[in-house]
């Protein structure tokens, strides 16, 4: 057997170019696409989350404040001049605090509050208020306390995929 040794043998592969063929590239776009819907998706899922918790937390912060605001003016009001008799039952609560008359009222679904001189909102702009009631309640003693029973409903303005957040309220506050 005889070896046979191939001398300057040079073998060219010409147009050879670096690039990506074209089954590669679907491949990469397949992989990108199904990546980029997985993350949309994601996204969308967290969007909703906070859509959730934002609802959820302006209605109980809204609704604790009014609860808290009323119960503070009612304390330490002098009168609570309607409503007036026991039984009574009112959208509207007048109370004189250091002899300023202040008058809580809904109107376009915010919960007021009315001095002689402003109007100021107890709730903030992503929510409403509704079903207001003031019951006046107590015994028909002389010296008794001023009581109310109070009512209402917050709802949350933020729409949510679930629908929207509503909470009601109830208490009972007297004058001190």
């Amino acid at each position: 057997m005889r070896k046979m040794k191939i001398r300057n043998l040079k073998l060219e592969i010409r147009n050879l170019k670096n690039g990506f063929t074209l089954i590669e590239l679907l491949i990469y776009m397949g992989l990108l696409s199904i990546i980029l819907v997985v993350l949309s998706q994601i996204f969308g899922m967290v969007l909703d989350a906070q859509l959730e918790s934002e609802s959820t937390s302006s209605v109980h912060r809204d609704g604790r404040f009014i609860l808290s605001k009323l119960s503070y003016d009612i304390h330490n009001a002098q009168t609570i001049d309607a409503p007036v008799n026991l039984g009574d039952q009112s959208t509207n609560l007048q109370l004189t605090i250091d002899g300023i008359n202040y008058t809580y009222s809904i109107y376009n679904g915010n919960l007021e509050v009315a001095s002689g001189v402003e109007t100021n909102n107890l709730n903030s702009g992503d929510t409403t208020v509704s079903g207001l009631t003031f019951t006046r309640i107590g015994n028909n003693v002389a010296n008794a306390k001023n009581t109310l029973r109070i009512t209402y409903a917050v709802t949350s303005k933020i729409i949510r995929p679930k629908g929207m957040e509503t909470k009601d309220f109830q208490t009972t506050i007297g004058i001190r």
